[in-house]
């Protein structure tokens, strides 16, 4: 017997020693992971502007308007002079070909093996609204006839001046000049929309964290506060106070208590790393989040809010923009349909020699007229079904766009109605939370004399933590109204300014 207890009390005693030294080293690996992090307090404001400076979305929204802007700028340089040069090198013929036989007056083949060099320096203008294209070039080619073993022949045209000019064809660089600016102009207008749309998920975010640490805040206080009201209450079942009822009753709440802290200490963690990883830190960075203990004493007009937005917002200008192109597809369609014609002219000098400098010698006048034209005969009703599949695609356009700013405005009253609601409901909030948390007090000291049931004192309880979470919700709608009317209307209403952002900053 006495070799039995002496084997549980070794085995006591090692169990015991295997808890110590778990405990010391979780304790150990607890402070190595506080001590290896940073810390970092932020306000709200803080989250807001950091968001719009480090955070994916924002550089998201940046690499957008770039490509945007390189959009545009090769838009704008097709109304620029453009110097190429292009050539071909080399040319190898070897067969028969077909030329006109004066004497015969007829046309024959003959047997053709050549090879030729050229290289031609050109300086052209597009001009936008006839279509229009002056080119000045020069070109030079070396042609050989190895058939007829004759020397290499230089063939030179120094300097001559050719126009082309189109004649009832779609004019696209007149159509781009009408859709590209209105495009960048939504480019624009759709970063500075995106940046507010970044500032919506930084409010979302740090709601989210900030509500996470109440709830960890509200589990630690109620978990400290159900463990110190069960001894009280199994002190008061033995004296016999109360019933065995009520002291399970404290039990349950204390074991719940226990169960809701553990998981306010996971959400905790899960929302903080959601909002570093929106605010581009790592995990050595720790968050504490700071309530914001007031908000802007601001009500917006619905009728200034509607003006800003038809002035500012992207998607009226990309409603535009879907209307445009479909004007664009109908002209497109409709000049296909019919006679499409151009003519090339080009007046220059010309001069040919088996030697390079002879060729640029005593130089000939060259000129050279030509139209080409296209006219559909039988095209079995295609180029109407185009025209006609375009018409209707436009018309489609225009009342999608009518009905999409019939939609907006409607929307947009609801928006303004809903975030000039917001400050009261704000105020309201923080009123009932603290009214509820007085009235947890007063009902905390009443259970702690026995003048009222543990059912009252759960209940002042509940009370306490839904309008505590009730205002982080309210403070968390009021921002999200707001950022959301600025994203609309892009306007700054606590400034009175539009928003602003240096695009030349940007493409750096």
């Amino acid at each position: 017997m006495d070799l039995l207890n002496s084997k549980e009390n070794n085995i006591n005693l090692l169990t015991n020693q295997y808890k110590i030294i778990s405990f010391l080293v979780l304790l150990f690996f607890s402070f190595h992971v506080v001590i290896g992090q940073e810390v970092k307090k932020l306000t709200f404001g803080e989250v807001i502007k950091l968001s719009e400076e480090q955070s994916p979305n924002a550089l998201i929204a940046k690499h957008r308007f770039r490509a945007s802007y390189w959009e545009y700028r090769s838009y704008q340089a097709q109304f620029l002079p453009s110097l190429t040069l292009s050539g071909t090198t080399p040319d190898f013929s070897n067969g028969l070909t077909k030329v006109y036989d004066s004497g015969s007056d007829q046309y024959i083949y003959t047997s053709k093996n050549t090879i030729s060099t050229t290289g031609t320096l050109s300086l052209s203008q597009n001009i936008g609204p006839t279509g229009t294209i002056i080119a000045l070039s020069s070109d030079l080619t070396l042609y050989k006839d190895i058939a007829l073993k004759l020397p290499a022949n230089y063939i030179s045209d120094p300097a001559y001046i050719q126009i082309t000019q189109p004649i009832r064809q779609y004019n696209t660089l007149k159509w781009q000049k009408k859709i590209e600016p209105v495009k960048y102009n939504a480019a624009r207008k759709t970063y500075l929309a995106n940046i507010e749309g970044v500032h919506i998920s930084a409010v979302i975010n740090f709601f989210s964290l900030a509500l996470a640490q109440i709830n960890k805040q509200i589990a630690e206080m109620n978990y400290s506060n159900a463990d110190t009201l069960y001894r009280i209450a199994k002190g008061r079942y033995q004296l016999g106070t109360i019933a065995e009822d009520e002291l399970l009753e404290m039990q349950l709440s204390w074991l719940n208590a226990e169960t809701a802290r553990k998981q306010a200490d996971m959400n905790l963690r899960d929302k903080e790393i959601r909002l570093r990883s929106f605010l581009g830190y790592n995990e050595n960075i720790r968050l504490e989040l700071i309530l914001p203990d007031k908000i802007p004493n601001l009500q917006v007009d619905v009728k200034e809010v509607l003006d800003l937005a038809l002035q500012n917002n992207p998607d009226i200008l990309n409603q535009q923009i879907n209307v445009l192109n479909a004007r664009s597809n109908e002209a497109q369609a409709r000049a296909s349909k019919g006679l499409n014609a151009s003519i090339s002219a080009s007046l220059g000098y010309s001069q040919q020699a088996t030697d390079v400098n002879a060729a640029y010698n005593h130089l000939s006048n060259s000129q050279l007229v030509s139209m080409q034209f296209t006219v559909p005969i039988l095209d079995w009703g295609m180029g109407k079904g185009r025209y006609q599949m375009a018409k209707s695609s436009l018309e489609l356009a225009q009342v999608q766009a009518n009905q999409a700013l019939v939609d907006f405005q409607q929307n947009l009253f609801l928006d303004v109605e809903q975030f000039n609601l917001q400050k009261y409901q704000v105020e309201t909030a923080a009123k009932s939370d603290t009214v509820a948390m007085k009235r947890y007090e007063v009902t905390k000291q009443r259970f702690l004399i026995g003048k009222i049931a543990v059912l009252d004192l759960n209940d002042a309880d509940n009370r306490k933590d839904q309008n505590k979470r009730a205002y982080v919700q309210a403070l968390e709608d009021y921002w999200n109204f707001f950022y959301n009317i600025r994203s609309l209307t892009l306007f700054d209403f606590i400034e009175r300014k539009p928003l602003e952002t240096d695009y030349d900053k940007l493409l750096q």
